[in-house]
């Protein structure tokens, strides 16, 4: 487990990646700072939905919140209702989704309504699409070997 100094330097690099990219949360994590900020005690927040969970796999310990709905797509009306039920405004909690998109939304939508300390995880679980239009060669939680564990 990391100590403060390095809990608090993850959180400044994220901090400074967050003002680099005009984010209005408290930053950007890198799938490994994120893991090691989790093993901290900071909260993980599974934004995919229950398919993405079942079918390609989910970290460990996470918590979850779906964003929106499969099969469909609609968003999530009770999302902050469900994510004050899982974490305390006052928690650092940090948003995981496939490739960082809805993340930064939740991480978005969370901060304004609130929550003091919200981090999107960049890459996501499974990283960017490569020239093949494939997941999980082009970064991602998975691809940085971190730990997960599938259905």
């Amino acid at each position: 487990m990391k100590g403060d100094t390095e809990i608090a330097a993850i959180k400044h690099a994220a901090l400074q990646r967050g003002r680099a990219l005009g984010l209005p949360y408290a930053g950007a994590l890198l799938p490994l700072e994120a893991f090691q900020l989790a093993q901290a005690g900071c909260k993980l927040v599974d934004v995919r939905t229950q398919a993405e969970l079942d079918w390609v796999g989910r970290v460990p310990e996470s918590l979850w919140v779906e964003w929106n709905s499969y099969p469909g797509g609609q968003l999530n009306g009770q999302f902050l209702a469900q994510l004050a039920a899982v974490t305390q405004r006052s928690e650092t909690i940090m948003f995981l989704c496939r490739s960082g998109v809805r993340s930064h939304h939740a991480a978005s939508a969370a901060t304004q309504a609130g929550w003091i300390e919200c981090y999107n995880i960049l890459e996501g679980f499974e990283g960017d699409k490569d020239a093949g239009q494939h997941r999980n060669s082009l970064g991602g939680w998975r691809r940085a070997g971190l730990p997960w564990v599938q259905s």
